[in-house]
């Protein structure tokens, strides 16, 4: 497919993601004004034309407005969050009520309050890699790939020598059956800062030490994919190539479906336009008010075959297809802010 076709396919994705999601465009950072000098990083004030907080500022100078929501699932985010916050009053010096007040903020776009109540925890809790992991993850989500590095790196530290443990979900997947770990999810995202940054020497070795707690099919579908990458841009095919050997087509995917997918497209196994297909022809229309985001799976789908084509040398393709990732809503995606430091770092070395 020429890049031409697969854009206009990516773009007709990304509008009935929107529409599935019920976002309206105010989501789309392309309806709101450039930035300007007064812009922060972290965002803070509303966007003129929506009248939509501003969060941040993308990596382009772009401000990326807090996203909209559903009426019924504004109200159960909302709900949850004060829940989260009713168990804080009853116990306020309670580590792990902190955390969930963050991430039900979080899951309401309201990033730079989460991090704001990490910071407030770790005054208090100096030594939680548990703050440290979360406020680390928001940290990329506002651009502060550095402040991320240096939150996780700390986390990485503190944490050695205690087990791995579940850490539980805030969104539940299909089977309510949470699969992550604190563990993962510390060296997971002190890898991605690493790599959105571009030291991927750096990424390399967070991601070595993920995929060991990687310790079942979504979590490894999930560090294989990135640490492919990351080999692949450090010029190592072969390392990258014999990642591919455990994932087999008979792996059971909960969750990371859309790495899943990925690492087929580097096999040879799916074709690159075969990654946007969001159901199965026996799944069932996407539900609105649901967990599932088809803006996020866009997102991930996008970067991953623009970084395809960046690696088989089609650059041109893969540099329209970051810019089709960026006409999507989900801006606090992986993809979405891979795809971003891409093109920030091709018009740095082009200008």
């Amino acid at each position: 497919m020429s890049p031409v076709g697969f854009k206009r396919l990516l773009a007709a994705a990304v509008v009935t993601a929107l529409v599935g999601c019920g976002a309206s465009q105010e989501q789309s950072i392309d309806d709101g004004p450039a930035a300007t000098e007064s812009d922060t990083r972290d965002g803070g004030d509303a966007s003129p034309v929506s009248g939509t907080p501003v969060e941040a500022t993308s990596l382009l100078g772009r401000p990326l407005l807090q996203p909209t929501f559903s009426e019924s699932r504004r109200e159960l985010l909302e709900a949850n969050l004060q829940s989260a916050r009713d168990l804080l009053e009853e116990e306020p010096d309670s580590e792990d009520a902190i955390v969930w007040v963050g991430r039900r903020l979080a899951y309401l776009g309201r990033y730079r309050e989460a991090i704001e109540t990490y910071s407030a925890g770790l005054a208090s809790h100096p030594e939680s890699f548990r703050l440290l992991r979360h406020r680390g993850h928001r940290y990329i989500t506002l651009r502060r790939f550095d402040d991320a590095v240096r939150d996780l790196g700390r986390a990485a530290e503190l944490m050695a020598g205690h087990p791995v443990e579940v850490e539980e979900d805030g969104i539940p997947n299909r089977l309510g059956v949470p699969l992550s770990n604190t563990q993962f999810n510390v060296w997971y995202h002190l890898g991605l800062a690493h790599y959105l940054l571009g030291d991927f020497e750096s990424a390399l070795e967070a991601y070595r030490r993920c995929l060991a707690v990687s310790d079942n099919p979504d979590l490894l579908v999930a560090t294989t994919d990135w640490m492919y990458m990351t080999l692949q841009r450090l010029g190592r095919a072969t390392e990258a190539e014999a990642l591919l050997e455990p994932i087999t087509d008979d792996l059971e995917i909960i969750e990371n479906v859309s790495y899943f997918k990925r690492l087929k497209l580097y096999r040879g196994a799916l074709q690159p336009e075969q990654l946007l297909s969001q159901q199965s022809p026996d799944s069932p229309p996407a539900d609105p008010d649901s967990a599932e985001d088809p803006a996020l799976e866009l997102a991930t789908q996008g970067y991953g075959v623009g970084h395809w084509y960046w690696l088989t040398g089609q650059r041109e393709e893969a540099i329209s297809i970051f810019e089709s990732v960026l006409e999507g809503s989900s801006w606090a995606a992986f993809g979405y802010i891979a795809a971003e430091a891409e093109l920030a770092r091709i018009a740095s070395t082009t200008g």
